[in-house]
């Protein structure tokens, strides 16, 4: 796992090995100002890791909402979110989109070959996800999921050719060290830094992105 020493001007966000799930879900609300909220986690039955959901064939164990309104669990108070992972430590963190961020979400292979055009071109980049089931997550300004799907027309591409979708309003994203049952960690592939404080509109990542994912195909 990803483990950074932070400078007297960073956001010190992800400190994550060795620190606590409720540590860093507190310090996401305090120093980034996400939303954040429990979801599942993982139990030990019979020797092997569990999602707490109870379903043994669970996609994303100990990874997902822990109840259908989850939505009205999301805050942005350090001081709630504390108290939320007081009653449950081990709860997964996660961030719902549409609110101070949406997440264009791309494969793996496809990410990193967009991140080397992206520095490239030295185009601004937000934080950047990596999850254990191989997919990269670009943190963009609100509303890209109501703009994305035009502007890959406009690029000459069909949205349901390219495996490239948005995570908007009504959805949300792991936010790392949460664990994927025995697959591993969400990992920072860019971190949250005050470089990035201000996130870059889908609009100007779009073409290197959808770029990647048609050579991905």
């Amino acid at each position: 796992m990803e483990e950074t020493t932070a400078g007297t001007d960073a956001v010190q966000i992800p400190k994550q090995r060795g620190e606590s799930l409720l540590d860093t879900a507190v310090r996401y609300a305090e120093e980034r100002h996400w939303d954040v909220f429990p979801g599942t986690w993982l139990e030990a039955v019979d020797g092997a890791h569990r999602c707490s959901c109870g379903d043994a064939a669970c996609p994303a164990p100990g990874a997902h909402p822990s109840r259908p309104d989850w939505k009205t669990q999301a805050t942005g108070s350090a001081t709630v979110a504390r108290r939320m992972w007081q009653k449950q430590p081990n709860a997964s963190i996660l961030l719902p989109t549409g609110l101070t961020f949406d997440a264009v979400s791309v494969p793996e292979t496809a990410g990193f070959l967009a991140l080397a055009r992206m520095e490239r071109m030295e185009l601004t980049l937000g934080p950047v996800t990596l999850t254990p089931d191989r997919r990269m997550e670009f943190f963009v300004l609100p509303g890209a999921s109501a703009k994305v799907p035009d502007l890959v027309r406009k690029l000459g591409w069909t949205p349901s050719s390219l495996d490239l979708t948005v995570r908007g309003e009504g959805d949300y994203v792991a936010a790392p060290p949460t664990r994927f049952g025995c697959r591993g960690a969400v990992q920072w592939a860019r971190r949250p830094t005050a470089a990035n404080r201000w996130l870059p509109d889908s609009e100007e990542l779009i073409s290197p992105l959808a770029y990647a994912c048609g050579r991905d195909r």
